[in-house]
């Protein structure tokens, strides 16, 4: 008999490390991912009570009901951001209107919605059908940078991940009260994930809610390091096309996604207050 050969094997193509991650969840109902959207959104409030990122009653995340669409999930005004569970959150229509027969039956009061955020929050998920969730807060290091008016410079490989994906929002008239005054920030925003707001603060957004609060979080840091590099010399910028690639591998919806999971994993663990 003929010696058999052996079999040829084909070079497995290249693969990223977005390729050896895992992938976010399928729900197999509307109230299930629901109530997994409202566990993140809950989560995200204390991890920015955990980073410094509240202010009083200033700050608000939003996540898109999967249902309703035109309303949204958001903290209730005056709320401490450390003491938020599911329960606590409220939702919100497109008239600014609390939708009380979502209301949980353990809350001790009606809470009202800030109107700053329906006012930004209601025109940014009008304006982006794409966005799941918006997330905007007074952060030490973000609002000190937006008053510069400027966009983050590719300093850093985590500062990468907003190359050439951010915008700035330079005409600051004061405190937000107006839906016109959201659809002017959403038009800024565009098809970005995160834009600056002059002499306020940080905007970020994603297509679920842990890559909204992700983008949140490394962007305040990374306004930290390009204000401690400027104020140290004059620092490097990384070249476009390796800010490019860079982008490529960290600012994408799923490295977003993917890098919030271990926050998750900790105030999950840590606070299961949260889920009541």
């Amino acid at each position: 008999m003929p010696e058999a050969k052996p079999q040829q094997v084909k070079p497995s193509q290249p693969r990223t490390l977005l390729d050896r991650v895992p992938r976010p969840p399928v729900f197999a109902t509307l109230a299930e991912e629901r109530r997994h959207r409202k566990e993140r959104l809950a989560a995200s409030f204390r991890l920015f009570s955990r980073y410094g990122f509240d202010e009083g009653g200033a700050g608000h995340i939003t996540a898109r009901d999967p249902e309703r669409l035109d309303h949204f999930w958001v903290n209730p005004f005056g709320m401490h951001f450390g003491q938020i569970r599911v329960s606590d959150l409220i939702l919100v229509n497109d008239q600014g209107e609390v939708v009380d027969d979502y209301a949980e039956a353990n809350q001790q009061s009606r809470r009202e919605v800030n109107l700053a955020a329906f006012a930004i929050h209601s025109r940014i998920h009008k304006a982006r059908p794409d966005v799941v969730a918006a997330a905007h807060a007074h952060s030490l290091y973000g609002k000190a940078w937006s008053s510069l008016g400027r966009l983050l410079d590719p300093l850093t490989q985590d500062a990468c991940a907003f190359y050439e994906d951010h915008a700035v929002f330079d005409d600051y008239t004061g405190i937000v009260e107006e839906t016109s005054e959201g659809d002017r920030i959403a038009r800024a925003l565009g098809n970005k994930k995160a834009a600056i707001l002059r002499n306020h603060g940080l905007l970020t957004v994603g297509r679920c809610v842990d890559e909204a609060v992700w983008w949140f979080i490394t962007m305040d840091r990374s306004c930290h390091a390009q204000l401690l590099a400027e104020a140290a010399g004059q620092p490097h910028k990384i070249p476009h096309e390796t800010a490019k690639h860079t982008y490529t591998l960290l600012g994408s919806p799923l490295a977003g996604w993917f890098q919030f999971q271990p926050l998750w994993d900790r105030i999950s663990r840590e606070q299961p207050d949260l889920f009541e």
